[in-house]
């Protein structure tokens, strides 16, 4: 098992003892009916921080590797943007690590959700982004509505938004009636530009492996409705 297997094991059991994976019937934010849901917000333990935030530095260093190699993946960058609000510590926390185990040294920006009218003003926070290139973490992508808006925000402050990272990808058809991620790339430059660390089908296998059989049956019928066919 390699080292992202490892985190992408111990983040589906650590998220799902926080209560943040939940299966059942949730209404998403893009008006679908999932038999699942991820609240990001609820990882926020010290263990899960550290297992959550590795995986990320962990993706973001294997792209950077495979787009070296002449492979797709990600170009170099200077910032991490963590979309407010809790795109916020996985910034924070991937910087560190980044640094810390992969020699990666770059710094790392949020928005506030309100303009700030005093002091150094404006929306956003830690690193200028204006003429840097940017990378964007992002939680759960459905339809691709956050994460879009996330870019648009880096664009509007002069940054130049060269990828993004996923905490999971629920492969679904997005806002085009297409594959959510081929869209979003093609916005930050191409494919490879936006791994992951987390996919739906990794739920359906970690499911399968620990006998879930009626939570995997309602995954497998949602898939079939609204899942990406031509991955």
């Amino acid at each position: 098992m390699s080292q992202l297997e490892q985190y992408r094991t111990q983040l589906i059991e650590h998220g799902m003892a926080a209560g943040a994976l939940k299966f059942g019937s949730f209404t998403l934010k893009s008006g679908r009916l999932s038999p699942y849901f991820f609240n990001a917000g609820l990882l926020a333990s010290g263990p899960v921080l550290d297992v959550l935030c590795s995986a990320y530095a962990a993706t973001i260093a294997d792209a950077l590797k495979a787009a070296a190699a002449g492979s797709p993946g990600l170009p170099e960058f200077d910032i991490l943007f963590g979309p407010a609000y809790k795109g916020i510590p996985f910034a924070a926390g991937t910087a560190l690590l980044l640094h810390r185990d992969h020699g990666i040294n770059v710094g790392y920006a949020y928005d506030r959700k309100e303009a700030k009218d005093h002091g150094e003003g404006g929306v956003m926070v830690g690193s200028p982004v204006k003429g840097k290139r940017v990378l964007v973490l992002d939680d759960v992508a459905t339809a691709g509505t956050a994460i879009r808006g996330a870019i648009d925000i880096v664009k509007r402050e002069g940054g130049e938004v060269v990828g993004a990272v996923l905490m999971l990808d629920r492969q679904e058809i997005g806002k085009e009636g297409g594959n959510t991620i081929q869209e979003v790339e093609t916005l930050v430059g191409g494919p490879g530009r936006v791994p992951t660390i987390l996919q739906m089908k990794h739920l359906m296998e970690w499911l399968g492996k620990n006998g879930r059989s009626e939570e995997l049956k309602s995954m497998q019928e949602y898939w079939e409705k609204y899942g990406v066919k031509d991955i």
